[in-house]
């Protein structure tokens, strides 16, 4: 069993604002495992027939549970009506403890008539963070983890077991699209998702994607809302700030995982070129952990200048960060020009092998170079 206390401790934070948690994670995640690591909770696989019947009534259920009880409902949206169990036990037992597990956010679920605003804390648990690849995991190969990606099974395996990846994809559409959303067409689903997977870091054409998937330009952006809701990408929007060289419309999507990223290439070994996108992945894992999506960006200009992410931090103050393999390798130039429109804030280079934290001078701007949980 993995032990992943930075996850643990955010579950009993949560329960400090609320009563309610609810923990969404691509299947295969580690959800349940995660679970099974607070002590003395009560389990419920709501996947069971037998739990569904005894959760028909939940005030007859809640009423049987200790005041102090920690309940875990694991696939929560199995239930007929998950969110009126849900907003029961906020509203009338809110001395409970409760954790609900699934697949996507609450919002736009077909299950769901209540996305609970108010009443729950939610949290998106994501691939293993570079971070959490310590001893325990005896995972230190930093190619290891890019190829491999994050999910527990495949990174813990010695080989990269294709059938694997094949039969996740499978189960997303069949257990997680179609249910949860109803969406029907299959084969076009799971060529877009596929493309995302292999544009993996680049910036969306939705009449591309409409073009390579057959599908029409409206249908894929519902897909892409939904491949969002399920966790299964993240669109990244371009900062602006009213500049007319800057991009200011086009989001880059990047898929959940490394390993689907890297089986979609048809790569079987990491080569010095695709390391940068790659960490990029990474780096931007333990951002989202850290920052909430809204303020988290990318910076381009027509002249092709990149940062990697910006973080939105006041009305004048942005930070700059860079995501090197090697920080000795640190091209200025883009942040250079970034900083000469938004001059306020700090600068990062982000590396996968850095130790201590440390400051660098490079063309009169100071970057610390450092891990990307040392990003605060």
């Amino acid at each position: 069993m993995i032990n992943r206390t930075l996850w643990l401790e955010r579950l009993r934070q949560a329960w400090t604002r609320r009563s309610i948690v609810w923990l969404s994670g691509v299947r295969r995640v580690g959800k349940t495992t995660l679970t099974r690591m607070l002590p003395e909770a009560v389990y419920m696989n709501c996947d069971l027939p037998s739990t569904v019947r005894a959760l028909e009534d939940p005030e007859l259920f809640l009423d049987s549970q200790a005041s102090d009880s920690v309940l875990i409902f694991d696939e929560v949206h199995h239930l007929n009506d998950p969110s009126r169990l849900l907003k029961i036990a906020a509203d009338e037992y809110p001395q409970l403890q409760i954790l609900a597990t699934g697949s996507s956010t609450l919002a736009a679920t077909r299950k769901f008539r209540d996305s609970l605003t108010g009443r729950k804390q939610a949290i998106h648990l994501c691939p293993i963070l570079w971070e959490e690849c310590s001893d325990p995991f005896g995972v230190r190969d930093l190619d290891h983890r890019l190829l491999h990606g994050g999910l527990p099974e495949p990174l813990l395996a010695t080989h990269k077991d294709l059938a694997f990846f094949n039969e996740w994809i499978d189960s997303f559409y069949a257990r997680d699209i179609l249910e949860l959303f109803g969406i029907r067409n299959r084969q076009g689903f799971l060529s877009l998702f596929r493309l995302l997977l292999r544009q993996s870091g680049g910036q969306l054409d939705y009449s591309q994607l409409a073009n390579l998937s057959e599908l029409s330009r409206p249908t894929v952006k519902a897909h892409i809302e939904a491949m969002q809701i399920a966790h299964a990408v993240h669109l990244l929007r371009p900062f602006h700030g009213g500049g007319k060289r800057e991009i200011i419309s086009r989001p880059k999507c990047y898929a959940f995982d490394t390993g689907f990223v890297t089986f979609e290439k048809g790569w079987d070994t990491i080569r010095d070129d695709d390391r940068g996108l790659l960490w990029e992945h990474l780096v931007l894992d333990t951002l989202r952990v850290r920052f909430a999506d809204e303020n988290i960006f990318y910076w381009q200009d027509k002249s092709h200048r990149e940062v990697d992410f910006v973080i939105r931090r006041e009305r004048d103050r942005v930070d700059v960060v860079e995501c090197k393999v090697n920080p000795d390798k640190l091209n200025v130039a883009p942040i250079k020009a970034f900083r000469s429109l938004y001059p306020e804030g700090e600068n990062y280079v982000v590396s996968p092998a850095v130790k201590a934290a440390y400051r660098i001078r490079r063309n009169n701007l100071v970057f610390t170079v450092c891990t990307a949980k040392d990003v605060s």
